[in-house]
Parts: structure tokens; sequence; C-alpha cells
């Protein structure tokens, strides 16, 4: 009976540091790929992509995700195996496939009337940086890397921190500072672009919807859910909004407030402009905004 329960037990810890390992990689990939997913030379080039290219593109990006497993490892449990590399590599690139699709949906550039041909080329074009950050997930953005051997000197550190910020108006201040940093170093280069107001044009209320309701569980999942550096920190920090949730949302009107403030600078939005307008720029150029912010937060 002991040894059954022990075997339930590391099925469920198995299939646990799977699900874990695999919202890793997809945050890692949405950090890398985002920024080219709002490219529209990209779009254009991946839809007149003839499948010998598709093909050559598909085997340059496995063999570079399969030297980076090799090196350092997609999972927390690294083998050595050549076996093994091969199917972490193939499930990078399934990873980063999959994350590429999301976001080509979301956007609307790939649609159920698309021709397959274009789709593909698409896909596979915006699938290279999401495979290499979901590759790169790891060895940069996990807090396994980085945290110290000695476990009591990391909560003593943490206790003196503890007692550094007594008031939560100073953590509530640095979330909002890193957020807005995070937001501006993602969004600044799409903010002056036309990718903006080509996506706009063929923008719905239920579409914008989506793309609130994807950017609060990506931000949240890449903070809260993916095990990287400071995930663990950023639950035991004070502030006034520090709670998974509450944190999320507010970081998430913090990335709005600076995707408005950018496409008001770069002059794509005038005071003249009508709300709706307004809204349905911010909401768009929001989804890198919060992921940036993300960004920012776990680099706190």
């Amino acid at each position: 009976m002991a040894k059954r329960t022990q075997k339930k037990r590391q099925y469920s810890q198995s299939w646990s540091n799977q699900i874990d390992d695999m919202i890793r990689g997809a945050s890692g990939g949405f950090l890398f790929g985002i920024p080219l997913i709002y490219t529209m030379e990209v779009w254009w080039i991946g839809s007149q992509t003839p499948p010998p290219v598709m093909l050559a593109i598909l085997a340059a990006t496995f063999a570079v995700v399969f030297l980076l497993n090799r090196t350092e490892g997609f999972r927390k449990t690294q083998s050595m195996h050549f076996l093994d590399t091969c199917m972490d590599s193939v499930e990078v690139l399934a990873i980063g496939i999959a994350c590429a699709t999301f976001m080509l949906f979301l956007l609307g550039e790939i649609r159920v009337g698309t021709p397959l041909e274009e789709a593909l080329g698409k896909l596979i074009l915006e699938s290279v940086p999401f495979a290499l950050g979901a590759a790169l997930s790891r060895a940069f953005l996990s807090g396994d890397r980085w945290s110290s051997t000695n476990s009591a000197d990391s909560d003593n550190k943490a206790k003196q921190k503890k007692k550094a910020d007594k008031q939560e108006i100073n953590a509530t201040l640095a979330d909002i500072g890193a957020t807005l940093i995070g937001a501006t170093i993602i969004a600044f280069n799409i903010a002056p672009t036309d990718e903006i107001p080509m996506l706009n044009a063929s923008a719905s209320p239920l579409w914008l919807l989506a793309i609130i309701v994807a950017s609060l569980i990506i931000s949240y999942g890449i903070v809260f859910q993916a095990g990287f550096t400071t995930q663990k920190k950023r639950r035991q920090q004070q502030g006034i909004f520090q709670r998974p949730i509450s944190e999320t949302v507010a970081s998430y009107l913090v990335s709005l407030f600076a995707a408005a403030f950018m496409l008001f600078f770069f002059n794509r939005l005038t005071i003249d402009d009508p709300w709706t307008l307004w809204l349905s720029h911010t909401v768009l150029l929001g989804l890198p905004a919060s992921i940036g912010g993300a960004a920012g937060r776990i680099a706190l």
C-alpha cells in the first residue's frame, strides 16, 4: 500500500514538474517573441515563404534549440542523453509553435479562412524567437540558477529587506517603477510603427476583450507561475496590491497607462481622437506592454 502511494506521489510530481516546465518555457517564449510578433514585415515574408524554406527554418531552429538544451537544459532536471535532448528539443519547438499560433490568432493575422501555406509560413517564421525564448527560459530566468545555495542566508536577507521596507508604499512604488520600465522597453519600439493602427482596423469589442484577458493571464503566468528568479519573493513582498491577482490587475493598468503615453508621445493618438480609438489602440499596445511590465517586476 505504501509503495502504491509513493508511486502515485512520484507520478503526480512528475506531471507537476512537466506542467511547470511548460509554463516556464511558454513564458520565456512570450518574453522573447512578442517584439517580433508585432512586425508586419515578418507577416508578409512568412506569407510568401515557400515550403522548402519553411523546412530549412524549422531544421535550423531545431539545431539551435538542441544545442541550447544540450548545454543548459530546458527542464529543471537536465539529462545528457542524446534521445532525451532530442525529445526536449521537439517539445521546445512545439511550445514555440503553439505560442506563435496563439498570438497570430489573437492578433487576427491567421484566421479560419487563411490559406494553409500562408498560415504555415507565418507560424514557422514567428515561432523561431518563441522557441529560442523557451529554450533559454531556464538558463536566464529560472530561480534555481540564481538562488543562493545557503537558504538560511537568503532568509536572513529577506527578513532584513522586509525590515528596511516597513512602509507598504515603498514596495508599491517600486513595483510601479519596474512595471513602467519593463513596459517601456518592450513596447517603445512598437508604439511608433503602423502595426497598431493596422491591427485596430479589424478590431471588435470581443476581440479587444480577448486581448485584455490574454494580457492578464500571460503576465500572471510570467510573474507567479513560471518559477522565474523572484517568484517566491514576489509572493512575500509587502505592498498595497501585493496579492497575485490584485498585483496583476494593478500592473496591467500601469502598463495600459504607459502604452497610452507612448502612443501620445509618438503622435499616434491625439487629444482630439475619440475615446474609443484611445481604448482600442491602448489595449492593443497593452499586450506587449504588460508582458514587458511582468519582465520588469521579476527583474526587481
